[in-house]
């Protein structure tokens, strides 16, 4: 595995990642954090997967079908060629809500000729531990572990399920299928009853993308990275994952792997103020609701992270049987960093809760919620801003009083201010307009370094961070500022390596970064845009764009020298900043050519 070339599909319960040649190597049932059945992506020999051997003339080629998340691999060798169709279905039902069962089906596409190949159909469940064992009933094939939690994987096809299990060679005449199922069906499956599943789960993508504004430029882009956004939030809570996956390295073996099968108040509430902004009012409704669940009490501070199902507890620990992708130990489940203390995700929630009060004010459920939100959030922001914390990118040891948390603290009490107005509450504002003067003034204090010329990381250190790019989105300072401007170049000269950033190059606590943190391209180039370099933000952008993967997917991380995808995959972080990125960009370049054609005119 050069590189990570899968597909994504999923129902908004839980995903499976297809390898371009058609091998399923990762998939959790029935939902999302749940134990895999398919891991080979983190052990190619015990993980388990789910493939297609043909001869080596076929050419094997992978596409989307435009505009859904269903995927296509074809084999084609000239004369002979089929389709294998990829996805877990979800359509909506008649009496409200959707249908989006912990299923896989596989769509076998008669095209042309008399395609062979034989199948490799090797589950190992419960994230490979004990002994997966296989049997071939009447109506499916069942397998079933031996370890003290019982659990079974069903699996139904209108091949000869026997020969299947053994590996022969299918000889393709018509259409087939295989349905792989968490749960015994109470009516068995079909090739007509996959075809229609197929063609609904279609017309629910269509719908969808349908909702989603047409750009310019960079449409394609920002249509796979909507679709791909949209497979990470989990419809039952309302939670928005931050990627599909455990484990996979920010660098090949080393140790900073991590389960990211969970919902950052940060990252999910970035996603959802990308996803509205394209008009997609539902997930962030969901996701609002998924807020005023976790804050039952007015003063509860909030964790930077939940499971998907609420869950506060996240205990992290190994699985040391698994060797890890490409023998990049350890393989984590569950994730430390819930306790950890990170001062920003109150400024990036409020961020959140302002836009869909803009976007929404007519169709804003729980306002009444929400504003207790507002004023818990200021009440919690107000006697913490003052402390360190573990910062944005989770440092493990020292707490430092770190910039970006500083100008996020601001962020909260501005948000709060305008939310206020909003809803006629100005009680309290002057006292809220005083701590924001406060703390914007301590910011400028402290955070500005003259020797560097820039906004640091933290306060008193000469050391950059691309996080504070962020300052200016977040309206803290005005693009024209001399003081963003310098800072934006200290950052390219410093952090930048052939147009790829890190996130900071100082020591943490695993050592100097090597890798580079995809997201922080994005706000660079984003950052090149808003200072009125567009020219070279468009090149960089175009660059970065095309060390996606075949399928236009990102993950967390970028090799400098190989341009490889490292670390957890696809990464809502990567995607939430593209389409933000992309937006941003047609819009300057649109206006420019609109400027352009009205003085040749």
């Amino acid at each position: 595995m050069l590189n990570l070339d899968y597909g994504i599909i999923g129902n908004c319960r839980s995903a499976a990642l297809v390898y371009k040649d058609g091998s399923i190597h990762w998939a959790c049932l029935p939902e999302f954090d749940s134990p895999s059945v398919f891991a080979r992506l983190l052990d190619d020999e015990i993980g388990g997967y789910f493939g297609f051997k043909v001869t080596d003339d076929y050419n094997v080629s992978q596409e989307y079908l435009r505009n859904t998340n269903i995927l296509v691999t074809r084999f084609n060798n000239g004369k002979d060629s089929f389709e294998v169709r990829d996805f877990m279905p979800r359509y909506k039902k008649e009496r409200g809500g959707h249908h989006a069962p912990p299923d896989i089906v596989r769509y076998i596409k008669h095209l042309s000729g008399k395609p062979r190949f034989r199948v490799d159909y090797d589950p190992r469940l419960e994230y490979a531990m004990g002994t997966t064992t296989t049997y071939v009933k009447d109506e499916f094939i069942v397998s079933l572990t031996d370890k003290e939690k019982y659990d079974t994987l069903f699996l139904y096809t209108n091949f000869d399920k026997q020969g299947v299990v053994d590996g022969e060679e299918i000889i393709l005449h018509s259409d087939g299928f295989f349905h792989i199922g968490y749960n015994e069906k109470i009516f068995a499956p079909t090739t007509q009853r996959a075809h229609l599943e197929m063609s609904r789960t279609l017309v629910y993508w269509l719908n969808w993308m349908e909702r989603t504004p047409n750009y310019d430029k960079y449409n394609e882009h920002i249509s796979r990275s909507a679709l791909t956004l949209k497979l990470l939030s989990y419809d039952k809570s309302g939670a928005v994952l931050a990627a599909a996956t455990t484990s996979l390295p920010e660098t090949i073996g080393e140790v900073r792997n991590w389960d990211y099968r969970f919902c950052w108040i940060r990252d999910a509430s970035m996603v959802i103020k990308v996803v509205s902004e394209l008009g997609h009012k539902n997930i962030a409704r969901r996701y609002l609701q998924f807020i005023i669940d976790l804050v039952p009490e007015k003063d509860e501070k909030l964790q930077i992270m939940y499971g998907i199902n609420k869950e506060k507890v996240l205990t992290e620990e190994t699985l040391d049987h698994l060797k890890g992708y490409v023998n990049s130990k350890p393989v984590r489940i569950g994730n430390a960093a819930y306790e950890q203390r990170q001062n920003d995700i109150y400024g990036i929630l409020m961020d959140v809760i302002y836009e869909q009060i803009v976007h929404f004010k007519n169709d804003i459920e729980n306002s009444e919620e929400l504003w207790s939100i507002t004023k818990g959030i200021v009440w919690v922001v107000s006697r913490h801003w003052t402390e360190p914390d573990k910062g944005i990118w989770e440092f493990r040891t020292e707490e430092r009083h770190f910039t970006f948390s500083k100008v996020l603290c601001w962020v909260a009490i501005d948000k709060a201010l305008k939310v206020a107005d909003i809803m006629g509450k100005n009680r309290r504002r002057s006292q809220w307009t005083a701590l924001a003067d406060t703390i914007k003034e301590d910011i400028l204090k402290n955070a500005w370094n003259d020797e560097v010329q820039a906004f640091t990381q933290s306060y008193g250190s000469p050391d950059l961070d691309a996080s504070v790019l962020l300052m200016e989105p977040y309206g803290f300072i005005q693009a024209d500022d001399p003081r963003y401007v310098s800072t934006v170049h200290a950052i390219e000269r410093e952090l930048s390596n052939d147009g790829l950033l890190y996130r900071y190059k100082n020591k943490d606590d695993f050592g100097l970064p090597s890798s580079s943190f995809t997201i922080c391209t994005f706000w660079f180039i984003n950052a090149l845009n808003k200072i009125g370099e567009t020219k070279k933000a468009q090149e960089n952008f175009e660059r970065l764009l095309s060390y996606s993967n075949h399928l236009g997917l990102f993950s967390e991380d970028i090799d400098f020298k190989t341009k490889r995808l490292l670390g957890n995959f696809p990464q809502a972080y990567s995607h939430l900043a593209l389409i933000e990125t992309a937006v941003n960009l047609n819009n300057s370049l649109t206006q420019t050519e609109q400027v352009k054609g009205k003085m040749n005119a």
